[in-house]
């Protein structure tokens, strides 16, 4: 029986105080072998992030099948109000993790990110300026890595290809691209020039690479608004691929911060990891209110990120568009060699 009305029927929700979401889906079966130090791992990265975002900063940790230990862990964080949503769920796979993390708000920006990431000073404002700098950014990533603008990056490079913004700039942090492929476990037998060179834009004063990871990367909320619901990977398939090629139905620009402002650790502690220190974030000045775009024509999406990117890409375009693009002359042939894993 019911008697009388619920007195929030109908009621609006307010507007949230909260103008950045993140998303961490965490999965830690047990403590052993490939897991052996992923809960100190995943400690530091926690750590490392409350220093550095501001106080409008919602975090969202999404336990995806963890054991007893890391339960224990991420309840206490949440009573101790360090995060603000905490999610526990049986292991249902990585990206259906994210996509819990991701409903129920609607705050502007959310930075989806893997909980072996050690976050560094500044990463929270430098993401914010490129999106302000750039409109037609839609994610921006704070690791630069090698080559991320032959992936899915056609659109900002139909858009910007005859300008001359658009030039190879010199990598500014060659020891965090080493420390990104180590962690990922790559021999150092890759292509020297990768370290010296990479895609870049220039607007406004900021300067960007072309292209982002999606390991930790910051997005542009509104493009989830029709997300996919599921997908039946625990790890890869066709899952990664979606946060890559959603933005592109926006003709949204994929791009990554010029300098490094995280490191990704992997699964195995080292020193240096809990050697990294933190000033204590209190910036007051929160950008808000980015733009915003409806989702593209399919001609144009197919135009810009297929059949563009084929043409260009092609082995003797590719060495046209280089040198046109300032590529030192002297790393041109080579730039297309295959990277090794």
């Amino acid at each position: 029986m019911r008697i009388g009305n619920n007195p929030h029927k109908d009621e609006v929700l307010p507007q949230s105080d909260y103008l950045h979401q993140v998303v961490i889906p965490v999965y830690i079966p047990h403590q052993e072998g490939y897991f052996k130090d992923s809960l100190r791992i995943f400690q530091l990265c926690i750590q490392s992030l409350l220093k550095t975002v501001h106080s409008k900063t919602c975090i969202t940790v999404v336990n995806n099948g963890s054991c007893e230990i890391v339960i224990e862990y991420l309840d206490q964080i949440y009573h101790e109000g360090h995060i603000q949503e905490l999610i526990h769920t049986e292991n249902i796979g990585k990206l259906n993790a994210v996509l819990k993390g991701l409903a129920g708000n609607n705050i502007e920006l959310v930075t989806i990110t893997d909980a072996d990431v050690l976050f560094l000073e500044n990463w929270q404002e430098s993401s914010t300026k490129v999106f302000r700098a750039l409109p037609k950014a839609g994610v921006v990533g704070v690791v630069p890595q090698f080559c991320m603008y032959k992936n899915k990056c056609g659109n900002i490079l139909f858009d910007t290809l005859f300008s001359e913004k658009l030039k190879f700039i010199p990598i500014q942090f060659s020891e965090g691209l080493v420390r990104f492929y180590d962690s990922i476990g790559w021999d150092r037998s890759y292509n020297k020039d990768y370290l010296k060179y990479g895609l870049g834009l220039e607007h406004d004063n900021v300067k960007v690479f072309v292209g982002s990871g999606h390991f930790v990367a910051t997005y542009k909320k509104q493009m989830f608004q029709e997300m996919k619901s599921y997908f039946n990977y625990k790890l890869g398939g066709d899952s990664e691929n979606y946060l890559d090629t959603l933005p592109l139905k926006y003709d949204y620009w994929r791009v990554t911060t010029y300098d490094n402002y995280a490191y990704h650790m992997g699964n195995v502690f080292e020193d240096w990891m809990s050697e990294i220190e933190h000033n204590k974030n209190n910036r007051t000045e929160i950008d808000f209110g980015f733009v915003v775009h409806k989702q593209a024509i399919s001609f144009m999406v197919l135009l810009k990120n297929e059949l563009f990117p084929k043409f260009l890409f092609n082995h003797s375009i590719s060495k046209l568009f280089y040198n046109w693009k300032k590529l030192p002359k002297s790393m041109v042939n080579n730039y297309n060699n295959i990277i090794p894993k």
